[in-house]
Parts: C-alpha cells; structure tokens; sequence
C-alpha cells in the first residue's frame, strides 16, 4: 500500500503523537508499505529526511513547543499528487487535518483520522482555558471524524467517548505501538549511574511534557509526601516543558531536594534505561487517550501507579501491573500507593514487574501496525464498493467543493455550539 500521513507534529519534536507517528510509518515501511509523511518544520531537523515533506510553520505557538504549520505550497501539493496514495491517514483534525481532507477530495481516496488527542483539554496553549474554546476544539474534533472515512481511537475510553458524543464514522480501537526492541533492552544501572542516582534506592519515577494538561499540580504534593514518608526514596522526572521550574521550585526543597533528579528530555537507549532504572511509574494525567508512556515503563518491566482516567484504565490492572486508583484519590492516597510497592517484599514487586512486561506485549509496534493494516485495507475496500464516479477535472471540481462546504459548515456548526451549547453534558463524559 502507499499511505500518506498528515501530522501537525513529527520527528525531532519530542512527544507522544510525534512518536506515535513516527513509529507507525516506520513499522509500515517494515511491511513493505510506501510511506510519506506531511509535517511542519521543527528546530534541529535533520537535513535528509527520507519519505517526509516538510511544509513551512510558525515556531513555538503560544510559547509552547509546538509548531503550527502553515497551508501547503504548489510545489508539495503537487509532490503529494505525484505520490498517488492508496490511503490517507491524518493525525489532527485542524490545520493539516484540512490539508488530509482536501487531499482526499483531490485524489479521490478515502481519508482516516487517528483521535490522539483530548484536544478540548489544551485550551491553556491559546486562551487560558477558555469554556467557550474548548467546546470549540471539541466540536471541531468531533465534526472532523465524520468527515473521515474511519477513525482509529487508541483505546475502548476513546472509541466510547467519541461514540457517546454520536460520532457517526466507524471507530475501531487500534493501541498506539511501542518499540519492545527499544524499551525492554533498558539496562537499570546504566541510566542510574548516568543520572548520579544511588544504586541501592526506591526509585520512583515519571517521563513526559511538564504541562499543565499532565495534572502536575496534583503530582507533585503526591511525590513530595512520597518522600517524606520514605527516607531512602528518590525521584526521577524525564522530559521539559512550562511546568518544569514551578515542579522544580516545589519538589527540590527542605531535606528531599538531593533525592529528587531531572533528567530533562531523553531520547532512545537513554530513555529505555531511564525506565529501566524505575521501581515505579507514577502517573496522574486526565487528558490522555492512551498514555504510551505507561506502556513504555511496562516494557521495561516497571509497574504503575496512576489515576483511573481514559487510556489510562486500559493498561493499568489495579493489583496485578501497578495500582489504579479512583480519579478523585487524594494525593496522601496516590502516594500510600507509591510506598505500598515500595515496601512490598521483593517477590511481590518481581510478579508486578513480570505482569507489566506481559501487559506491554500486546502494545509491541509489529502488532499494532498489522491491526492498522487491515483497517486501511478495510477503509479501502468499503470505498472501492460505493465509490461510482468516474474521473476528470469537472469531477475533481465538485469533489473540492463539496469538501470545502462540509470543512467550512464542521467550523460554523462548532461555532454555534461553542456559543450557544446544549445543555446534555455530554462534553463532561467519560473525564
């Protein structure tokens, strides 16, 4: 098959959908698949780039670390022409979400959409969190996957989410893939001595975006009163981000502050032994839609604790992985939590990392890529089967003028609910 991919994020940038992306074309090019890739330009971008097209972007929106691309040229539209894919596969429903749908129209071939992102709760990056903006993300989000062919949800939470807000595109669940290869090759003592954090210690660690969507606010009184209650504790923050000085200010204070690390952002054999190196995985975001770093600590062998949220209760098995606790505990409970797998007995900790690895096995990168291989096959044939009309300019026309109708009517249509809504509550499902 030939896939086109359209991203608003993408390799060197460091995050869950840029891997997520990245990954998946690498493991479709591993099935002999053609792959190219439509992303923004990034800072630090390597000069070649086989089977990506980059398009120019606005740096760091908002502050953030983001890239916001801008409408693609003559010359890649017609670089995307010339590639003649079988299917287009978007990754964000704004910005080059659009640029997926008009492809589609132009090339007449069916367009799927991969729900990565609970975009309604990253209002802060533009408004500070705006009621009225995030019933516009979400409506946007939502009137963007019935403008799909298929739409892929990385979890059951997601694909019930986007079911109890009468989506009517097929949804079908496909789990974002990680590299086993990578992340079960970690050596412990390698990422401990690179890191100056003492072999004999708890570790409890946490990797990813230091933002506001993560619910640091209520991690770190949670790992600050981890420590107090565990002398011989120690904690480990991989990544950066906005957050990261006010975690820092908090966390690095009165006698824990020389048990506390940050290890700023870490990419392949780094990262793999920085998991490697964690007891425990603490995690205690709302906003996720799968939460690819638990199952990266899991390959690793590294249980979780972490609150029940969507993409969340998927992986974590309270009692037999890690610990899932209510989405409303407390943070005195979340870190009883942390010092209950502390100071179990070595043999229970072995069965929790054990049952972490298997947990993780389902979520290998070969796998994943063969279920979303036979959705794209699928989305392929059901469009072969109603699609009747013939070829040429005219109906090149009407099919680019439709989709601007249905993109500019799925604006106004989110509009009037971001204005006036209803009052069914269903944008507070499932949170």
């Amino acid at each position: 098959m030939k896939i086109l991919m359209f991203t608003n994020t993408y390799t060197p940038h460091v995050g869950g959908v840029a891997r997520s992306v990245s990954e998946l074309a690498a493991g479709l090019r591993r099935a002999s698949d053609q792959v190219l890739v439509v992303a923004p330009d990034f800072d630090n971008m390597p000069e070649r780039e086989d089977g990506v097209l980059r398009t120019m972007a606005v740096q760091n929106f908002a502050g953030s670390d983001f890239s916001v691309p801008l409408p693609l040229s003559r010359s890649l539209s017609a670089a995307v022409e010339d590639f003649n894919p079988d299917i287009i596969h978007s990754h964000h429903p704004f910005l080059l979400g659009d640029s997926a749908l008009r492809a589609a129209s132009m090339l007449d071939v069916p367009v799927i959409f991969t729900h990565h992102t609970r975009y309604e709760l990253y209002g802060h990056y533009v408004a500070q969190d705006s009621d009225l903006l995030k019933r516009l993300a979400l409506s946007l989000s939502l009137g963007y996957c019935d403008l799909c062919d298929g739409v892929i949800a990385p979890s059951q939470s997601i694909a019930d989410f986007l079911r109890d807000h009468d989506v009517r595109t097929p949804v079908a669940v496909v789990p974002t893939g990680v590299d086993v290869t990578c992340f079960a090759g970690g050596v412990g003592a390698r990422g401990r001595a690179a890191l100056s954090i003492p072999e004999d210690v708890f570790l409890a660690g946490h990797v990813g975006r230091l933002a506001p969507e993560k619910n640091l606010e209520y991690l770190n009184p949670a790992l600050f009163l981890f420590l107090q209650q565990n002398p011989n504790a120690h904690v480990l923050i991989v990544g950066d981000g906005s957050s990261r000085q006010a975690m820092e200010q908090k966390l690095k204070r009165d006698d824990i502050g020389d048990r506390v690390h940050f290890a700023g952002v870490l990419k392949g054999a780094s990262l793999a032994d920085a998991y490697a190196a964690m007891d425990v995985f603490a995690f205690s975001s709302h906003s996720e839609t799968q939460g690819l770093v638990l199952v990266e600590a899991m390959t690793a062998g590294c249980p979780v604790v972490a609150l029940d949220a969507p993409g969340v209760r998927e992986v974590v098995v309270d009692g037999v992985n890690g610990r899932l606790l209510p989405g409303h505990a407390d943070t005195a409970r979340f870190a009883a939590a942390l010092g209950e797998i502390a100071g179990a007995r070595e043999e229970s900790r072995q069965t929790l990392r054990q049952a972490a690895r298997e947990t993780a096995a389902a979520y290998a990168i070969d796998v994943t890529v063969a279920r979303t291989r036979a959705y794209y096959q699928r989305i392929i044939g059901e469009r072969r089967r109603r699609s009747g009309e013939t070829g040429g300019l005219w109906a090149r026309v009407r099919r680019l003028l439709a989709r601007e109708m249905e993109i500019a009517g799925n604006f106004a249509h989110a509009a009037a609910e971001a204005i006036l809504p209803d009052d069914t509550g269903k944008e507070d499902k499932h949170d």
